[in-house]
């Protein structure tokens, strides 16, 4: 799934510190979180999609270890995104 510009930038403009900061981990884990909820979505309806499984494990794999890290660099950065997402640890 892609998403589109619109979704994109305003994600970056909420949890990005600047307009056009995508490299941050709050960034990148906001980004993985939307593409999770899509793919979670999508195979309530088609359970049998065995390559969307894989990607969806992926990018929750992907989203764990962005946490873990910016977990260990900064506490204070770490919850704040988990209760803005709303990702339970």
């Amino acid at each position: 799934m892609r998403l589109t510009q619109d979704i994109k930038k305003d994600i970056i403009k909420k949890h990005g510190k600047t307009a056009t900061d995508t490299g941050s981990s709050e960034t990148q884990i906001a980004l993985f979180s939307e593409k999770i909820n899509y793919l979670t979505a999508h195979l309530q309806t088609t359970p049998k999609d065995v390559a969307t499984q894989r990607s969806l494990i992926n990018l929750v794999g992907k989203r764990r270890s962005l946490l873990t890290y910016l977990q260990k660099k900064d506490v204070t950065r770490y919850r704040k995104i988990i209760t803005d997402l709303n990702i339970r640890k």
